[in-house]
């Protein structure tokens, strides 16, 4: 189990196509504090160097959803991925 399962269940039970949740509120999720580095923008980004693996990155994902921090720096926007059809 990595740190961010959590993340990814919450996710995948949650309904709305979109919502903001603080870091406090993804800490409270996770069980742990985030690390110095979720400030950054860019480790947020679900769309960024996905050949390269990070764990939060992949919950997101794999719930379905891209993650974006917000402008306060001190919380993220989920917006669920379109699903693709075949």
């Amino acid at each position: 189990m990595n740190d961010y399962d959590a993340l990814r269940d919450y996710l995948m039970r949650h309904k709305q196509a979109e919502f903001v949740l603080t870091f406090e509120q993804i800490e409270e999720i996770i069980g742990a504090a985030l690390p110095r580095a979720a400030n950054r923008a860019s480790w947020w980004d679900s769309l960024r160097s996905p050949d390269i693996q990070m764990p939060q990155r992949e919950a997101c994902l794999a719930a379905g959803f891209k993650a974006m921090r917000m402008p306060d720096g001190a919380s993220v926007r989920f917006t669920k991925l379109k699903s693709r059809r075949r």
